[in-house]
Formats: C-alpha cells, structure tokens, sequence
C-alpha cells in the first residue's frame, strides 16, 4: 500500500498542473463535449507511458546495472526541484487554471483524436510519465503497485475535472486554492524523495 501510495503521490504531483492539457480538458468538460471519451484517452495514454517508463527503466536495468542508482538520484532531485516550483508557486500565489477557449463543437472521434493530440504531442508528457515517475518506479520493490498508484492518481484527476468540470472551473480558478494545494503537494514530494534516499 506505501508503494501504492508512493505512485498515487508522484503523479499526482506532476498531472496536476496549469497546463495546456488542462486547460483544453476543463474548456471542453464545461460544455459536455463528450467528456468520458477525453477522460478516457488521458488516462488510457497516462497509464501506458506509466507503464513503459517503469518497465522499460527496469529493463535498462538487466543491461545496465549502475543505470538505476543514478536515475534513482535524478529522481530525488527532480522531485525536490518540483516539490521546490511547488513551494514557490504557494508562497506567490501564481493565478489560477482557466479554460481555454473552445472553438467549435466536435463529434467524438474529433475529440478523441485532438485529445491524443494534445497529450502526446506535448514534450512534457515524456519527462514526467517515462523520465521522472518511470526512474522513480523503477526503485521501487513492487512495481505494479507503483504503476497501479501513478495510474489511479490520472484517473482520479480526470474523472474528477471532466464530471465534475462546473463546480471545479470555480475552484480551480482561484489563486488562493491553488495555493494550498501546491503548499501540500510540496510537503509530500519532499516526503516521498526522502523515502528514495532512505532506499539509496
């Protein structure tokens, strides 16, 4: 369950974000353009580059024992370096998530399609999920408590912006929640990269 937990925290970390993914997510969410298509690509692709990373990390592994102890402490530096934009983020207040946005109605294939479009052509898409959770993943015991974490932290998300897009657009607009939000986010990345120095 901490391995599990460990998971859910990383990525949480790093898929909540002001974000041009969100941004287009919330946009289209508000307008019940067929939202549990853009859910589902989001999660769908989350958890296969989840899976790839910490599998594929491992694998490098067999090839290349000494490999993991350096990406374990590229880990621990990138979770503190986030965990640090996290803290400054709380102490500025940096505004809010707001929607971009929407030009037009799409049927869901055109949804679907921009959706896996936005997400995979976004280069920050690969340093989180592959680079940093699939390095952090890799040094874990249980992997597939790990990958099941990560990916339950992205269904959570995007279940929760696309059903619940009016009532979050408010919240997640105001300074003031983002605020304690990253202030927490930034406690527990500081925790879990504790955690991976312990095990290095």
């Amino acid at each position: 369950m901490s391995v599990f937990f460990t998971g859910y925290i990383v990525a949480l970390g790093l898929i909540v974000a002001i974000g041009a993914q969100n941004a287009w997510v919330l946009s289209q969410s508000m307008r019940g353009n067929h939202r549990m298509v853009i859910a589902l690509v989001c999660i769908l692709c989350d958890a296969i580059l989840i899976t790839l990373g910490v599998y594929g990390v491992n694998q490098l592994k067999v090839l290349i024992p000494p490999l993991i102890p350096l990406l374990s402490w590229m880990g621990v530096a990138l979770l503190l370096w986030l965990a640090f934009n996290a803290a400054q983020r709380a102490v500025k207040g940096t505004g809010g998530l707001q929607a971009a946005k929407p030009v037009r109605v799409q049927n869901a294939w055109q949804v679907g399609v921009t959706a896996l479009a936005i997400t995979l052509l976004n280069p920050h898409v690969y340093l989180d999920t592959v680079i940093l959770i699939g390095s952090v993943g890799a040094a874990q015991g249980d992997k597939l408590a790990f990958v099941l974490g990560a990916s339950f932290a992205s269904l959570t998300w995007f279940t929760m912006l696309t059903g619940f897009a009016p009532k979050l657009a408010t919240y997640l607009r105001s300074p003031t929640h983002w605020r304690v939000f990253d202030g927490g986010m930034a406690a527990l990345l500081c925790l879990v990269a504790m955690t991976l120095v312990s095990w290095n």
